[in-house]
């Protein structure tokens, strides 16, 4: 099952990537990890490179995989979650230098 086909309009396909926002933000709410994602690469759909925080105090920039981001479960349960309401604020590389700073992202 796809992004598009469970979330409907939060959908983090390349064919909406643009229309929404330069950034997607997915999380999963009981875990505490975070993907800024700003772009996907334009010969794999399915890979996106941004800002990673899997919550163990070590965010850093660098890809990942959509197919194994949907596939990520938190200990309820609960799936990846986008954030429809997200608006970036800053570039990339702000959110990186203040993940790097406070060890996680705040966005």
């Amino acid at each position: 099952m796809g992004w598009g086909s469970r979330w409907g309009n939060r959908k983090i396909s390349r064919a909406n990537w643009r229309k929404t926002s330069h950034f997607q933000v997915a999380w999963i709410p009981t875990l505490g990890a975070t993907w800024l994602l700003t772009e996907l690469d334009p010969n794999d759909p399915d890979l996106a490179f941004g800002l990673c925080d899997l919550g163990l105090g070590e965010p850093e920039l660098g890809y990942v995989c959509l197919t194994e981001l949907e596939t990520l479960r938190g200990p309820m349960g609960l799936p990846v979650e986008r954030d429809l309401h997200f608006e970036a604020d800053k570039p990339i590389s702000a959110y990186a230098a203040e993940a790097h700073e406070h060890r996680r992202i705040r966005a």
